[in-house]
């Protein structure tokens, strides 16, 4: 079942179009991540589904039904924000019984949901802390705890965890991951940071700049499978390649000015090989092996000179200046304690990538 369905949704702010007949489809039960720069409209989508922002045009279903003109609190529907929201005069059982309390639940009934929820969130230590008392990391489980007690159907996320450390928030990122897969409520989850959404999300939708939903797939199909230059270049990082297809011996390649021919997959889907045909390649930089010997057993083969190194601890990236004055990206993982080989800033090397590993791009 389609948890929620967004069908022709056209929207503007002061004469400046947001979306235009906008369509996406959220499944049930999922960790679903919209990712996207910022000012592409993620956070005005989100508002659409939670209720506090009217489509101009266009209908959102739930469940299918139809919840277009349906007031918030009537939506099954609840929203984590960036900033907490939580009242600072209540503690922090108060402030999750809050919303219980205001449909008039029982007090037995509420003790018992927010004892269980708060053990979920692993907040039972804190249950009657005030609120300024909790770290970041505890209040965003308080704002979860808050946000889960009344069961809804969907979990709405915009861009929670934007106000943490980096070390909370991968740790955050996990008990998202074990809330979501314990509760089976589909979550929402809104951000323009690709790791968060590629850690989290069953499924993921990238929106480009003008508010388009320029694809919809699991992480790994985004990541190894983009559709689009802008999908290579927005998750992850990427080098992207201009030329031409060529067809040598029945062999497709793709003919870059100055750099020469390289073999390409030999099908690929709703793609076209033509002799001539503008093309565009993806080849992502941990495809690639560098070194500084010659190699055999490759599809393609090219020569450079080293730029700059950047060591990140796990990987080290080579910046490696082409012939034709391109900026090519290698990541090489560093899985041992000395490098087989040790490559230098201005060294020659080669660089060399399996034509399976290459992505073609129309646009």
């Amino acid at each position: 079942m389609n948890s929620i369905r967004l069908k022709d949704i056209t929207k503007s702010y002061n004469g400046e179009l947001i979306f235009d007949k906008l369509n996406l489809t959220i499944p049930s039960g999922q960790f679903f991540a919209l990712l996207g720069p910022s000012g592409s409209g993620k956070t005005t989508l989100l508002r659409l589904i939670a209720g506090f922002e009217t489509p101009d045009s266009g209908a959102i279903y739930l469940k299918d039904k139809d919840i277009t003109h349906t007031p918030v609190n009537e939506r099954t529907i609840n929203t984590v924000f960036q900033q907490y929201a939580l009242f600072p005069h209540l503690n922090v059982f108060d402030n999750v019984a809050y919303g219980l309390r205001i449909k008039k639940f029982p007090e037995d009934v509420i003790a018992q949901k927010v004892h269980k929820v708060l053990h979920t969130v692993h907040l039972e230590k804190q249950i009657y802390k005030a609120i300024n008392q909790l770290s970041g990391g505890q209040k965003q489980r308080v704002a979860l705890a808050r946000a889960t007690v009344n069961e809804p159907d969907v979990l709405l996320f915009d861009e929670p965890l934007a106000a943490l450390d980096a070390k909370l928030r991968e740790r955050m990122l996990v008990e998202l991951i074990e809330l979501q897969s314990s509760l089976k409520t589909t979550f929402v989850y809104v951000t323009h940071d690709q790791t968060e959404a590629l850690t989290v999300a069953d499924t993921m939708a990238i929106m480009n700049d003008d508010g388009e939903i320029e694809q919809v797939g699991t992480p790994r199909e985004i990541y190894e499978f983009p559709k689009s230059s802008f999908v290579a270049r927005f998750v992850g990082t990427t080098n992207i390649f201009s030329g031409t297809i060529f067809m040598q011996d029945d062999v497709p390649c793709i003919d870059i000015p100055k750099l020469g021919r390289f073999v390409v997959p030999a099908t690929q889907d709703k793609l076209v090989y033509m002799q001539g045909t503008p093309i565009m390649m993806s080849l992502r930089p941990e495809k690639i092996m560098i070194s500084k010997k010659v190699k055999e057993g490759f599809s393609n083969h090219i020569e450079g000179v080293v730029n700059s190194i950047i060591y990140y601890g796990r990987s080290t990236q080579y910046n490696v200046l082409l012939q034709n004055e391109m900026m090519i990206y290698v990541f090489e993982q560093n899985d041992e304690h000395f490098p087989a080989e040790e490559i230098n800033y201005d060294d020659k090397v080669h660089l060399y990538w399996q034509k399976d590993n290459v992505v073609l791009l129309t646009k």
